[in-house]
């Protein structure tokens, strides 16, 4: 994972691929997070491993507010703190049981995590609107290599067959990038599929630019 700022926002997915009551992995500045969204909507980002035995927290399930584990069920509220032990109901946990908890903001369609305490609000792209996201097995310097473009403030533009979209990269590592794709908010599902195409034609030609092959 690149250094990101102090105080940066780093695009960790999209709105949409995480419905309320779910959970999902994902990467962040300070490493692999456990995305989760509780009943209520609100999003929460843990660091990627129960205290207790050291699963992964992305591969449990929420209940109501909480996450828990999927090996022994230890439930986590949204401020980090374990508030459910299930092979000691009537326990209450201590204070010291906590998973490390992380910035987060959804917003505009897009989920952000900060790199440490943030200076601010993560980015607005007023009149787009997400369509997917991918991962590209590809540096940013590839990809700008396939569009001819350099990347704007983390966006990067790209025409495919007279289809334009703008990128939204997310770098996570020297040769891979995490892509939303973005579009007018305007645009409609005949638009958004073509766009999504434009995308994955991109894609390819990035990872065959990764592997050594020629550009555009």
């Amino acid at each position: 994972m690149p250094p990101y700022p102090t105080g940066s926002w780093m695009p960790v997915a999209l709105s949409a691929d995480l419905p309320a009551g779910t959970v999902m992995p994902a990467q962040s500045p300070a490493g692999r997070v456990a995305l989760w969204r509780g009943r209520s909507g609100r999003v929460s980002a843990f660091a990627d491993r129960c205290p207790h035995r050291g699963m992964r927290l992305s591969h449990g399930f929420v209940r109501g507010e909480t996450l828990s584990c999927i090996y022994h069920g230890w439930g986590y509220a949204q401020a980090g703190n374990c508030v459910r032990i299930p092979a000691h109901p009537a326990l209450t946990p201590p204070e010291t049981v906590r998973v490390a908890t992380q910035h987060v903001e959804d917003g505009g369609g897009i989920i952000w995590i900060s790199a440490g305490e943030p200076t601010g609000g993560p980015p607005r792209f007023e009149g787009l609107a997400p369509v997917r996201s991918m991962t590209v097995e590809a540096g940013i310097v590839a990809l700008e290599e396939a569009t001819g473009t350099s990347t704007a403030g983390g966006l990067l533009d790209y025409t495919n067959a007279d289809t334009s979209v703008r990128l939204l990269l997310a770098p996570e590592g020297p040769a891979r990038t995490l892509m939303h794709v973005l579009i007018d908010e305007d645009s409609n599902p005949d638009e958004r599929i073509t766009a999504s195409r434009a995308a994955e034609a991109l894609r390819r030609a990035a990872e065959h630019i990764e592997r050594g092959g020629t550009g555009r």
